[in-house]
């Protein structure tokens, strides 16, 4: 016999059993509930004195039973049954109430947040016998007040609501309103949404930030929200109206998903997709979809799944179908292990193996550094925020073809050309991968080996988005990753990039407050003083040495 959801503690063994029987009915698709599980619900509820719910798929079949208490019943994990734009989820909920009450705000939030079929309260009096059936449906009109239509009681002996009919018509108003946002199945529709204690100005940056992150994963963003509380909510980070106003506000839209600009904890993962019908990702995950995406070397590849494995694993529970990929294939320990225990000891044994692939890249980067360091050759690195040119910068500066794009993270993978300055010096230019503000912990781990190559630089050339409003607070996170690497003593150029782009008197500004050289890395004839500064801070290093961190321009 198939578990019940809920609590049982305090039922009889007989009780349980006669509640359990229940997986034995079928519902006719075309019928809300049948009399027969009418009577039966109603009075083992009135026996029990506890609310007894059924969820029912659309063939009838009675897919999970719950026992709550006398006021509720809490619905189980129900992620398996995926809802695309203009579908509902094939589930309709059934259920209980030992008083005369209509059906409650509790049971309308979850018919919203969950996109249910239908939501139906049967009234039971003190004898054990159905008084009154309550019923609900999703009403996807954008011009009603609420997001769901309450249908006048109905007489237990009176089923003659044609189910299937009435659900149908819903999922056709859905699919008008898919079509009308011309949603493409292979395109995610996310609506990004900030929950912060700070102040308007900064969530208004962070926010704009993350609609660039999406961008560059390919996200079509629908629409932005920001909310400001005093306190972050430590279950749902949002107020549960906020979060069911999330969900009215997706389904209007045809939204696929939903990014906080936070990152989520495994607690506050499973409570929100617990309520919400919809597919949640943090600002961490979507940093690291990205680098899966630009990867394209072996090295950048497993840094970049060692980065997921570690911020999954604390987070993987038993219905995170997200694993499945990553898992299969993989020869398991026994018959006796759970599914999760498997999950996890797979994932722990793939770190340790490319924890173990990456020491021996870093084995081999030592090699390299060493036969350089026999050539004498100097090292210059190119840092700075993400999309603030490091990569046009380096092709100006070498002549070399590596890709760039006005998107974050466009390049992943470092790259090294040798450049040679006017006095025949020859150095080693490397351009590495972007900084950005609260870089994810896991991305730090797994690039280590690639940010170490920034320790054996001799000069730093951070470059700036002058052109950006933001740029202070884009010069702290850099410097602050930089503090984090310890490597914040090694001599540095400040180069305001994109001159072009800002006025002569707000470069000015710049100028006095960065002690930075403007160029436009696009623009070779604008980088002669910069060369000129490269050249005798690598000299100058060679011959006597350097203490100061950063040139004075």
């Amino acid at each position: 016999m198939k578990k019940l959801f809920g609590n049982t503690n305090g039922l009889k063994t007989t009780q349980i059993r006669n509640i359990e029987k229940l997986y034995r009915y079928r519902i006719p698709s075309e019928t809300i509930v049948t009399s027969q599980i009418i009577k039966k619900i109603s009075m083992l509820s009135s026996e029990i004195n506890r609310q007894i719910g059924l969820l029912v798929n659309r063939s009838g079949k009675i897919i999970s039973v719950i026992v709550g208490d006398h006021k509720q019943i809490m619905l189980p994990d129900t992620s398996d049954y995926r809802t695309p734009p203009g579908r509902l989820k094939g589930l309709r909920c059934i259920h209980t109430h030992l008083k005369d009450e209509k059906l409650t705000q509790d049971d309308l939030t979850d018919l919203t947040l969950l996109r249910l079929d239908l939501m139906a309260a049967i009234t039971v009096s003190e004898n054990g016998q159905a008084r009154h059936i309550h019923i609900a449906n999703i009403f996807p009109n954008q011009s009603a007040a609420q997001p769901y239509q309450i249908h006048p009681p109905i007489d237990p002996g009176r089923l003659d609501v044609h189910c299937l009919e009435l659900i149908e018509s819903i999922e056709s108003e859905l699919s008008q309103i898919t079509a009308l946002h011309d949603i493409d199945s292979g395109i995610e529709r996310a609506i990004l949404i900030s929950v912060t204690t700070s102040s308007r100005h900064k969530a208004k940056i962070s926010i704009n930030e993350l609609q660039k992150l999406a961008r560059s994963s390919d996200i079509f963003v629908v629409d932005t929200v920001i909310q400001h509380r005093k306190k972050i909510d430590s279950r749902f980070l949002m107020g549960r109206g906020r979060l069911e106003d999330l969900s009215i506000l997706a389904m209007q839209k045809g939204a696929s998903m939903i990014v906080f600009d936070q990152e989520l904890n495994p607690s506050q993962i499973r409570s929100i997709t617990n309520k919400i019908d919809l597919k949640v990702i943090d600002r961490t995950q979507l940093i690291l979809d990205i680098f899966a995406r630009r990867a394209r070397t072996k090295e950048g590849k497993l840094q970049v799944e060692l980065a997921q494995l570690k911020y999954m694993l604390p987070r993987l529970i038993t219905k995170n179908t997200a694993m499945s990929r990553l898992t299969g294939g993989i020869g398991g320990r026994g018959p006796g292990e759970t599914k999760l225990e498997i999950d996890r000891r797979r994932i722990r044994d793939r770190i340790s193996r490319i924890e173990k692939s990456l020491k021996q890249v870093k084995r081999q980067r030592d090699l390299e550094k060493s036969k350089r360091e026999k050539k004498g050759l100097p090292v210059i690195s190119i840092i700075g925020y993400t999309n603030a040119g490091k990569s046009t910068l380096l092709n100006t500066l070498t002549k070399s073809k590596v890709l760039v794009g006005n998107r974050m993270f466009a390049t992943l993978d470092p790259s090294s050309r040798r450049m040679k300055f006017p006095k025949d010096t020859e150095v080693i230019i490397t351009d590495t991968v972007g900084f950005i503000r609260d870089l994810p912990k896991e991305l730090k781990i797994a690039f280590s080996a690639t940010l170490e190559e920034l320790k054996r630089a001799d000069l730093l050339i951070h470059v700036i988005d002058s052109g950006n409003p933001d740029y202070q607070s884009q010069i702290e996170s850099v410097n602050k990753i930089l503090e984090d690497l310890n490597i914040h003593r090694i001599n540095r150029i400040m180069a305001l990039n994109k001159k072009d782009l800002v006025s002569n008197d707000t470069m000015k500004i710049l100028e006095k407050e960065t002690r930075g050289i403007p160029i436009s890395a696009k623009n070779a004839a604008t980088l002669h003083l910069l060369i000129s500064k490269m050249q005798s801070m690598v000299i100058s290093k060679q011959v006597n040495g350097i203490d100061e961190h950063t040139l004075l321009v």
